[in-house]
C-alpha cells in the first residue's frame, strides 16, 4: 500500500516538474526545439510554434525536414551541423538564419546547437533561436544613416572636423583635405590649434575649454595653416559633440573659406573708392557754387552804370567775402577729410553769425520770393566753436532750403536757448524728403537733389561739423509740405577766446 502510495506521489512530482518545465520553455523569448539523434522533434516551446505557426499535434514526433523548409536545411546545413553536435558532444558557435514560414515576413534567427546529454550519453541535441529581425534591421538602418551623415560631410564645401575635448582632430573632411592640403592621417591626434595663427591660440583654447558650459554655437575667425605654411582666412562655428549620455564628448567645428569673399569685398571696396572719388569732384563744385554765386550777383551789379558808390562798395565787399568763403570751404573740406584736434576754438555769438549768413542768401532769397522769418532771443547767444565751420552748416542748411522751394514759399530761422542749451531751427515749405530717403541724407555722397543741383556734402559736412562741436542735428519732414531741421549745440556763458 506505501509502495503504491509512494509509486503515485513520485508521478505527481514528476508530472509537477514536467509541467514547470514546460512553463519555462513557455516562457523563454527564444525558440526551443529538443531534437534526438534520429533527428526527430521531441519537444518545441510556445515560441517556435507561434513563430511557426505551427501545432505540436504537427511538429512533435516529426523529422526536422518536415518541419523546416528543405531550402534553408541545405543553405545553414544545419542537419550537418545537428549530426556533428550530437557525434562529438560539443556545442557549435552561433550562426544566423533567414527563415520564413508560409504566409509569415522574412525573420532572421541567431542559432546555436547544444548537445543533450543523459547519463553521459548523448541523447540528442538542443536547438536554440533568437529572433534577430529587428536589430539586423535596425543597424542596418543606423548604417545607412551613419553612410549618409558620411556622405554629406564629405561632400560639403565647408570644412566640417570634429576633436576630442582637448582638441585633438578626430575626423576631418574632404573639404580641409583640399583646403589645407594635409590629408586625415597627418593631422588625427593633432591639436586643432597647432593650425591656427599665435595669437588665435589662446582665444581658441579658451572656446573649447568652455564648450560645454554655453548655450550657443561660438563663431570665430581663424586662419588656417596649409601644409605650404600659408594662412588661410576662415570663419568657423563650434559646437559640442554630445555622445548618447549627452555630455559633451568633443568639438564639432564648421569653417567657411573667406578668400573669395575677401576678394570680392576688396573688389567692391575699390569700386566704392573710384566711385566716391567722382562723386568728391561734384561735390567739392557744389561747395563752392554756393559763394561764387554770390560773388556772381555782385559782380553783375557792379556791371550797372546806374549803381551808386555805396551799391559798388557793399557788392565789392560781398565779392571778397565771397572769396574768402571760397578758400575756407576748401580748407574746411580738406579738415573734414583730415579732422584736426587741434582746431583753436572761440565764444561765438551765434545771433549774429546766423544773421551775417543770411544776409549772404537774402538776396538769392528774393529773386525766388522766398519769404524769410527770424525768432531770436534778445539776449546774446554764446557757443564754444569755430566761427566758419558754424557758417558753413547754416549756410548749407538755407541754401538747401531756398533750392527746396523753387517756386517760393517761407524760410523760418528760430533760435531758442532751452535748459543751458542752444536750439537753432530751419524751416522750409518746400518739397520736403520721403520716408524712403530721410535715414540717408546724413550719408556722405548722398544726395535727393536732382543731376547738377547737388551731390549730398553739404549735409555730411553739417552733420560733422555740428558733432565736432559736441552738438547733434535731426531732420523732420513731411513729403510735399517742408522739412525742419534741428541743431542742438550746449551755450556758454561769457567772452573771450578760450
Amino acid at each position: 500500500m506505501e509502495d503504491k502510495t509512494s509509486i503515485t506521489a513520485g508521478h505527481e512530482l514528476s508530472g509537477r516538474y514536467e509541467q514547470l518545465y514546460t512553463m519555462l520553455l513557455d516562457a523563454i523569448p527564444s525558440s526551443v526545439l529538443l531534437i534526438d539523434q534520429h533527428l526527430r522533434i521531441l519537444s518545441a516551446n510556445r515560441n517556435f510554434l507561434e513563430k511557426g505557426q505551427r501545432t505540436l499535434a504537427n511538429t512533435i514526433g516529426y523529422r526536422l525536414e518536415e518541419v523546416f523548409p528543405t531550402i534553408i536545411l541545405d543553405q545553414m546545413d544545419i542537419t550537418k551541423r545537428i549530426r556533428q553536435v550530437i557525434e562529438k558532444n560539443q556545442p557549435t558557435k552561433g550562426e544566423r538564419m533567414t527563415y520564413r514560414a508560409p504566409g509569415v515576413p522574412i525573420r532572421i534567427y541567431y542559432y546555436n546547437i547544444l548537445p543533450f546529454t543523459w547519463q553521459g550519453r548523448v541523447e540528442g541535441a538542443v536547438l536554440l533561436m533568437d529572433d534577430v529581425t529587428e536589430q539586423v534591421r535596425l543597424s542596418e538602418e543606423v548604417r545607412r544613416v551613419e553612410r549618409h551623415l558620411a556622405s554629406i560631410v564629405e561632400s560639403a564645401s565647408d570644412l566640417v572636423l570634429s576633436t576630442d575635448k582637448k582638441g585633438r582632430i578626430l575626423t576631418w573632411n574632404a573639404a580641409a583635405e583640399r583646403l589645407s592640403d594635409y590629408r586625415e592621417s597627418e593631422v588625427r591626434e593633432r591639436l586643432f590649434t597647432d593650425f591656427c595663427t599665435d595669437e588665435d591660440r589662446k582665444e581658441i583654447q579658451e572656446i573649447f575649454s568652455r564648450i560645454d558650459s554655453r548655450k550657443y554655437a561660438q563663431m570665430k575667425e581663424c586662419p588656417l595653416r596649409t601644409s605650404k605654411g600659408v594662412f588661410i582666412p576662415v570663419s568657423w562655428v563650434f559646437s559640442p559633440l554630445k555622445d548618447s549620455y549627452n555630455q559633451t564628448a568633443g568639438v564639432v567645428a564648421v569653417g567657411r573659406d573667406l578668400t573669395e569673399r575677401r576678394k570680392f569685398e576688396m573688389e567692391l571696396h575699390q569700386s566704392q573708392k573710384f566711385a566716391a572719388l567722382g562723386v568728391m569732384a561734384g561735390g567739392i563744385a557744389h561747395e563752392i557754387r554756393n559763394p561764387l554765386a554770390i560773388c556772381s550777383s555782385s559782380a553783375q551789379f557792379l556791371m550797372e552804370e546806374d549803381s551808386t558808390p555805396e551799391f559798388r562798395r557793399e557788392c565789392a565787399e560781398k565779392i571778397h567775402k565771397g572769396i574768402q568763403r571760397t578758400s575756407a570751404i576748401i580748407e574746411n573740406l580738406l579738415k573734414y577729410s583730415h579732422p584736426s584736434t587741434t582746431t583753436r576754438t572761440t565764444l561765438v555769438n551765434l545771433i549774429s553769425l546766423i544773421r551775417e549768413t543770411q544776409t549772404l542768401v537774402t538776396y538769392h532769397a528774393n529773386i525766388l520770393k522766398i519769404e524769410i522769418n527770424t525768432s531770436f532771443p534778445q539776449e546774446p547767444v554764446m557757443v564754444e566753436g569755430v566761427a566758419t565751420l558754424l557758417q558753413q552748416v547754416f549756410m548749407n542748411l538755407f541754401l538747401n532750403a531756398i533750392t527746396a522751394m523753387p517756386t517760393g514759399g517761407h524760410l523760418g530761422i528760430d533760435v531758442k536757448i532751452i535748459n543751458s542749451e542752444i536750439r537753432v531751427q530751419v524751416t522750409d515749405t518746400g518739397c520736403g524728403i520721403s520716408p524712403r530717403e530721410i535715414g540717408k541724407i546724413f550719408d556722405p555722397f548722398y544726395t535727393t537733389s536732382i543731376v547738377g543741383k547737388g551731390t549730398g556734402l553739404g549735409l555730411s559736412l553739417c552733420y560733422a561739423i555740428v558733432k565736432q562741436h559736441q552738438g547733434t542735428i535731426d531732420v523732420e519732414s513731411v513729403e510735399g509740405r517742408g522739412s525742419i531741421f534741428t541743431i542742438k549745440l550746449p551755450a556758454r556763458y561769457g567772452g573771450g577766446e578760450s
